[in-house]
């Protein structure tokens, strides 16, 4: 299960709807910065598959400017 945290930098004056695009991926945690067009993100998906497919929704996203990887952790099956 890949639990990963990113800074999701938005376009200058499109936070809010970077933020409302990331909201209805049903695999993302948005937390909004105050003063800034930044976006702490935390994804949470079943398997590596997944996570991959949903990296590249993200990225896709057209009033995203960046999105860096802040931490990753995935918990192996036994």
């Amino acid at each position: 299960m890949p639990i990963k945290s990113y800074l999701a930098l938005s376009i200058s004056g499109r936070k809010e709807e970077l933020m409302t695009a990331l909201r209805n991926l049903h695999q993302c945690e948005v937390v909004p910065a105050k003063n800034q067009d930044v976006l702490a993100l935390v994804t949470d998906t079943p398997n590596e598959k997944e996570d991959d497919i949903l990296k590249e929704k993200i990225e896709a996203l057209d009033s995203l400017k960046l999105l860096s990887l802040v931490s990753g952790f995935d918990t192996p099956h036994n």
